[in-house]
């Protein structure tokens, strides 16, 4: 059986999928990732690859996605909010571990691949794809090619500051980068706590927020309205560099419903066009999209 591997390497789990030719799901496991230990999260993905293709029967391409991103000079993972990645040679060390080649990707360039392989944006030539959580990363993909880039940063829009801040948005808040007025300081699942509680609401998170205001509280459908107003700018401001067909949004935010309606009403002030066509929607396998999009890291037929 033709087959594609792809791993979900999280904070709290491990994810692995084994897909089809046809994007079929054939064997799936999740564990908890080893806390903190290097060297048993690899053991720990050796034994999931292992248990994989003996349960299948096949040997399989295998992608992995992961927090942070590899280094483009030493190919070290960077940036990871799980810090025993950081400044290890995670791709060598597990192709060394299963003795074979393997590719790797962010989580978020995991989702735009995913996504467009065959998900909410199957189909189009140019996609992004946000998430928008703890976090707010993106990810790019063109013709079915995932966009990397020159410094390996490409997508890399929730560390671009937020378009137009206005008076009511100064001071810039803080990001953990060192910058401050960051995107993700204001578009992630904590800064919309923090921006509800700026304004005078009770101490919610985002979830929470959501919730209240679809049964009509004034505080968070306020919040609400804010945190909208503020993703169509910084949305605006992808349309006009890289003019998408389609934005898919993933992360716990995304399932705030109101975001795909509201949302591209606001963002054609922003756009240097006379119309905007690109479509924002959901991501359509939800949280499986980035164990998913790093199956998809390989093109078909590959191995």
């Amino acid at each position: 059986m033709a087959a594609r591997i792809g791993i979900d390497l999280g904070g709290t789990k491990i994810e692995l999928v084994v897909l089809g030719e046809d994007g079929g799901v054939h064997w799936r496991r999740r564990v908890p990732t080893p806390q903190g230990d290097y060297d048993a999260t690899l053991r720990t993905i050796a034994a999931l690859v292992h248990d994989a293709e003996a349960a299948t029967g096949c040997t399989a391409t295998m992608g992995i996605g992961t927090p942070g991103s590899p280094s483009p000079r030493d190919g070290r993972i960077r940036n990871a909010n799980s810090t025993c990645l950081n400044g290890r040679p995670l791709q060598r060390d597990l192709e060394a571990l299963l003795g074979r080649p393997l590719r790797l990707a962010n989580d978020a360039n995991c989702l735009a691949m995913s996504e467009a392989a065959d998900g909410a944006a199957a189909g189009a030539r140019t996609v992004f794809a946000a998430i928008l959580g703890t976090g707010v990363g993106g990810g790019i993909v063109v013709d079915g090619r995932l966009l990397v880039g020159a410094n390996a940063v490409a997508g890399e829009w929730g560390h671009n500051p937020l378009p137009l801040p206005g008076a009511d948005e100064l001071p810039l808040p803080a990001c953990y980068c060192g910058r401050a007025g960051c995107i993700e300081t204001w578009l992630s699942g904590p800064a919309m706590a923090a921006d509800h509680l700026r304004h005078g609401g009770e101490a919610l998170d985002a979830a929470a927020i959501a919730a209240r205001a679809a049964h009509g509280d004034a505080a968070c459908t306020a919040t609400l309205a804010r945190y909208e107003d503020r993703l169509a700018r910084a949305l605006a401001g992808v349309i006009n560099l890289l003019d998408p067909d389609v934005i898919v949004l993933g992360g716990g935010l995304s399932r705030i419903e109101r975001l795909y309606a509201n949302v591209p009403q606001l963002w054609g002030a922003h756009v240097f066009s006379d119309q905007v066509v690109t479509r924002l929607v959901p991501a359509a396998h939800g949280d499986a999209s980035g164990v998913r999009g790093a199956a998809w890291l390989w093109p078909p037929n590959a191995g």
